[in-house]
């Protein structure tokens, strides 16, 4: 689960990072007030969860409570990378000295921690990553021996924070990395962590990615769901256990395994080319269980799309045999009844495949189309999307 600004800095504060929540509103009105309470030049700052907010407009300065609610009113109802803009944080106005990047993140491919760090970093950060990749530091950390003083010195000085700010640096790691291990998170990061006048260092942004298979150890991170944000589909799948991600696309997906689904959006992806740019229209993997309940489940979820125009259902059969996925379509089909509208391409190979080939050939349902393969599934399905679009 990605976190809003806010929400980062909440959890930031727990942690003893130096930084300023400021108030989180709904209304142009309740930004107005919040201006007057906090005083002087306040930034008013869309909360979704999307970078680049400022280039979009979702970043404003205002020099009054007016000024505050003008933005305001301009900012809240916009779509910043196709999100909504549903409340906004007012923050006082902090001007940084310096710019600088700080993340600790899960590096995956090396099954480690990962601190990136640069002190000419900051919003611009990519730019300096792509014009000066010395300057962006990479630095591995032991997940077993932590983040302690020795540690965070070392990344504070392979960074080259400034000396004068060296302890607060210091300080300032270490309670990231708390942040990072006690929350079970899989990306903290600041941009921009700011030196202000004065010579204070404060985490002026957040952003926090939680990991969503320790949620058992943490039910208080059920109040950083935001419902209002989500996407109704992905909503609704979530609630009948499945694992779905919406795309932008024509073409539903079903499949059993993620890297089967991977394979299959690329797959269609491909095929679509020929077929009028037909995009895959989601990820949905519904593992071993595709009993009739299940795909039942996964189709009411993809057809619920207005842009699906077809859906390609590619099962391998393994723990699941193919009989069993095939009585799934068949059961869902019936579940689903009048609901069942678009075209339905299927292949199915693995364990008991031709069971399941004969029953769904016994079944010669108007919606359902059998292909063997992969690939001609997928152009078929890319091929039925584009007529319909």
């Amino acid at each position: 689960m990605d976190l809003m600004e806010y929400q980062a800095k909440e959890l930031f504060a727990a942690h003893g990072v130096a930084t300023t929540l400021g108030k989180v509103v709904e209304t142009a009105e309740e930004a107005r007030s919040a201006a007057e309470e906090i005083g002087g030049t306040v930034v008013v700052k869309a909360q979704v969860k999307a970078g680049g907010r400022g280039k979009a407009g979702g970043v404003k300065l205002a020099t009054s409570p007016d000024e505050a609610f003008e933005h305001a009113s301009a900012i809240l109802g916009m779509q910043i990378k196709g999100l909504t803009v549903h409340r906004v944080l007012i923050t006082p106005a902090t001007p940084p000295v310096e710019e600088y990047y700080f993340s600790f993140l899960l590096d995956r491919s090396h099954r480690s921690y990962l601190c990136i760090a640069s002190v000419e970093g900051g919003v611009e950060i990519e730019e300096v990553a792509k014009t000066n990749p010395d300057a962006v530091k990479q630095i591995p950390v032991d997940p077993g021996a932590g983040v302690d003083d020795a540690k965070a010195a070392e990344i504070v000085d392979e960074a080259g924070f400034p000396a004068e700010l060296r302890d607060q640096a210091i300080a300032m790691v270490k309670a990231l990395y708390a942040t990072f291990v006690e929350e079970d998170a899989t990306l903290v990061e600041v941009n921009p962590l700011a030196r202000l006048e004065g010579d204070k260092l404060e985490a002026l942004d957040g952003k926090v990615s939680l990991d969503d298979n320790a949620d058992f150890r943490h039910e208080d991170h059920a109040k950083f769901e935001d419902k209002s944000a989500a996407d109704p589909l992905e909503a609704k799948a979530k609630a009948k256990g499945l694992n779905y991600v919406k795309l932008d696309g024509e073409v539903g997906i079903i499949g059993n395994g993620a890297g089967l689904v991977m394979s299959t959006l690329d797959v269609v992806a491909y095929a679509g080319e020929d077929h009028g740019g037909v995009k895959p229209a989601n990820f949905l993997d519904i593992g071993g269980g595709a009993n009739a309940q299940v795909m039942a489940d996964g189709l009411d979820v993809i057809l619920g799309d207005d842009q699906v125009k077809s859906v390609f259902v590619n099962v391998f059969g393994g723990i699941t045999a193919c009989d069993e996925v095939a009585n799934g379509i068949k059961g869902a089909l019936e579940i689903l009844g009048d609901q069942a509208t678009k075209p339905l391409v299927v292949r199915l190979d693995g364990n008991n495949v031709d069971k399941g080939r004969a029953i769904l050939d016994e079944l010669n349902h108007p919606l359902v189309t059998q292909v063997p393969t992969m690939d001609g599934a997928a152009d078929k399905a890319a091929e039925l999307a584009g007529a319909a679009k």
